[in-house]
């Protein structure tokens, strides 16, 4: 993991600056130095202006000689821009999809983000879990197309979900908000592909974006809020039980459709003590193998359970990631990003046990009023 520093010692930089004109000078006058050799050698030299045998080898192995210089020299060169690029990608792309805490709010967190495009820490899925007055909020999300072209996406709603999340009283202005944010950047997308008009084409690419979001909201009482816009439902891992968290149909990803005037959240219960939830984009499950077959997520995720009575995040994200590369035979073919939470939280109330025998926050002495996850 690459690290920005906040700042740089003052009585470091002129140190860094004296030494930036002698690599130059370096880079430009050792092949110089290098070709000035072999032309002082071909036109001084009395046995470069032999033809017999010992000669030519001679006059070979010195142009040999010097070729190989100057290409060790040019390969260090590329060599040392490739690490400073790669570190300056690595930087932008991490303050970007920053790494979450391992902890936040009395939640145990575990993420992972797996690019299709070689090189590539971020492409087109997007994850972040902030903690607010509200409670805390989740945002899982995935950009049409995979690579460093969706990277632009991924920042216009990953900017605006980190403002809104504080700002906004309720998720539905939230979702959109991300809207909003991801209109503008089609907008700007537009204008920057077609300056004279300025205006998004129906037939351009641009107008076929769409961004897949899955908006969580978990109270302190463990109440689970969500808004869905194309995304899978999470899967709530419960002991060994692995359920999706809610059934509901989703709303129509956002880009090519307005969202609708009233956009009533999905109550999906709560997440107890020990329990954890699993969001994931769509290419777990369409990871594929060589015989064509789909990954299957939730049997690698029950697999995972089995082994720990109790999910623990980091293992359950190592056995699953695991089982996909194995299952994929490598990398996939599209981005991966997972994101597991898991309510470390002390009950509140002595009489709370297991799901489906817990007693209701209220006191109701009746079990079958308790709110469950997929009664949607």
């Amino acid at each position: 993991m690459i690290r920005i520093k906040a700042g740089v010692p003052r009585r470091t930089r002129p140190r860094t600056r004296a030494r930036r004109p002698l690599r130059r000078a370096l880079a430009l006058g050792l092949p110089t130095v290098w070709g000035a050799i072999a032309i002082t050698y071909k036109l001084t030299c009395p046995l470069a202006q032999q033809n017999s045998l010992g000669a030519r080898i001679v006059t070979s192995a010195v142009f040999f000689a010097v070729g190989t210089g100057l290409i060790v020299q040019v390969r260090r060169s590329l060599l040392r821009e490739l690490r400073q690029v790669r570190q300056i990608a690595g930087a932008a792309q991490n303050a970007l999809l920053r790494p979450l805490p391992p902890r936040l709010d009395g939640l145990n967190i575990a993420a992972a983000q797996l690019s299709a495009e070689r090189g590539a820490v971020v492409g087109g899925d997007l994850y972040e879990v902030i903690a607010t007055e509200h409670g805390v909020r989740v945002v899982m999300g995935d950009v049409r197309g995979h690579g460093i072209s969706a990277v632009g996406t991924v920042a216009a709603v990953l900017g605006s979900f980190r403002e809104a999340a504080h700002d906004e009283p309720d998720l539905d202005g939230v979702l959109r908000r991300l809207e909003r944010a991801l209109a503008r950047h089609l907008r700007e997308r537009a204008r920057a592909e077609h300056p004279s008009t300025g205006t998004l084409d129906p037939d351009s690419p641009v107008a076929e974006e769409f961004v897949t979001v899955l908006l969580l909201e978990i109270g302190r009482d463990g109440e689970v809020r969500g808004l869905n816009c194309g995304h899978p439902w999470p899967y709530l891992l419960s002991g060994a039980s692995v359920e999706p968290l809610a059934r509901a149909d989703p709303l129509p990803p956002l880009g090519p459709f307005p969202l609708p005037t009233e956009l009533p959240f999905v109550c999906c219960g709560q997440l107890l003590p020990g329990e954890a939830l699993f969001l994931y984009t769509d290419g777990a499950e369409d990871a594929r193998d060589t015989r064509g077959r789909f990954f299957p997520l939730k049997d690698a995720l029950t697999a995972a359970v089995a082994q720990h009575p109790l999910p623990v995040p980091q293992s359950v994200l190592g056995s699953v990631f695991t089982a996909l590369l194995r299952h994929a035979g490598g990398t996939p073919t599209d981005d991966v990003a997972i994101l597991i939470l898991r309510n470390d939280r002390k009950l509140a109330f002595p009489n709370l046990g297991a799901r489906g025998t817990a007693r209701p926050v209220t006191g109701d002495p009746h079990p079958t009023n308790y709110p469950q996850h997929n009664g949607v």
